[in-house]
């Protein structure tokens, strides 16, 4: 009688809904590794502290120096700009650790062993993307929050400030964090599509901060043509409240055109992930 208990089909059912693959347990399971990684833990807080010291930084410099700035530079000084300014160093920090999610797992070997777990393959993607993303957004919103309310505080002694109901503010706050967590998922599939962390790594350099260089190289009328479309400055219009240059796509245009390339990258890893072992 007890064995006949055991192997009833009601027990069996019960064990095969707790143990198979769902994409809920392979997010867990990825977030599991995602904390469990050093490199996460101290790209991360370089992100952070990034994201909010320089904008405090540039904004002290400025501040104690305001008396011999030209009327031009004191017109064109936005605190809004200056407080989200930190995404320029952010922005390597978080790249870097998106190549390194996935394409660390290959340098080692863990990839074979996430694969056998879930043989579909591409869940684990998405649950690498959806962690990394969530954690992204969360903490890059969280500093550039803290980064702008701590710069309009330094520039209200020469009443430059800005709340965050005045025109961009918030977008340009919120922004950051939608381009840093796009450029984050752009590192993911980058180190999903190469599978090596060198290789990935510079390729993500190459096309955000390279290719910018070398199209300045190119005739003006050329240059000003392209270079709107490129994915760094297509990206960060989100982030940014004033234009230096007046080449430049509309807010949601542009990042919508950032959101492409992460999209068509994304998806290419998807399909090698899919037809080609690890």
């Amino acid at each position: 009688m007890s064995t006949t208990t055991l192997t009833s089909p009601a027990v069996v059912r019960g064990r095969v809904t707790r143990g198979r693959v769902t994409q809920r347990h392979v997010a867990r399971s990825e977030w599991t590794k995602l904390w469990s990684l050093r490199s996460t833990r101290w790209s991360l807080l370089a992100a952070v502290v990034s994201m909010i010291g320089l904008g405090i930084l540039v904004a002290v410099v400025q501040m104690n120096r305001w008396s011999s700035l030209s009327p031009h530079d004191r017109s064109a000084f936005d605190a809004i700009d200056v407080g989200v300014s930190g995404y320029h160093f952010a922005q390597l920090a978080i790249g870097v650790l998106g190549v390194l999610v996935i394409s660390g797992e290959y340098s080692t070997g863990m990839i074979r062993s996430s694969l056998m777990a879930v043989p579909k393959r591409l869940p684990v993607l998405w649950a690498k993307l959806g962690a990394f993303s969530a954690v992204t957004f969360v903490l890059m919103l969280a500093a550039a929050s803290v980064s702008f309310f701590a710069v309009q505080a330094i520039v209200t002694s020469h009443q430059v400030n800005h709340s965050l109901g005045d025109p961009h503010a918030l977008r340009a706050v919120i922004g950051t964090a939608l381009f840093l967590t796009v450029l984050g998922a752009l590192g993911v599939g980058l180190g999903a599509l190469i599978r090596n962390s060198a290789g990935a790594i510079a390729a993500f350099v190459g096309l955000l901060f390279v290719l910018p260089g070398v199209t300045a190289l190119l005739p003006a009328s050329t240059a000003d043509a392209i270079s709107p479309y490129l994915p760094l400055n297509a990206g960060n219009t989100v982030a940014t409240s004033t234009f230096d240059n007046p080449q430049h796509l509309s807010t949601w245009t542009g990042f919508a055109v950032f959101c492409g390339y992460t999209a068509v990258v994304v998806g290419a890893a998807a399909v090698r992930l899919a037809r080609r072992d690890a």
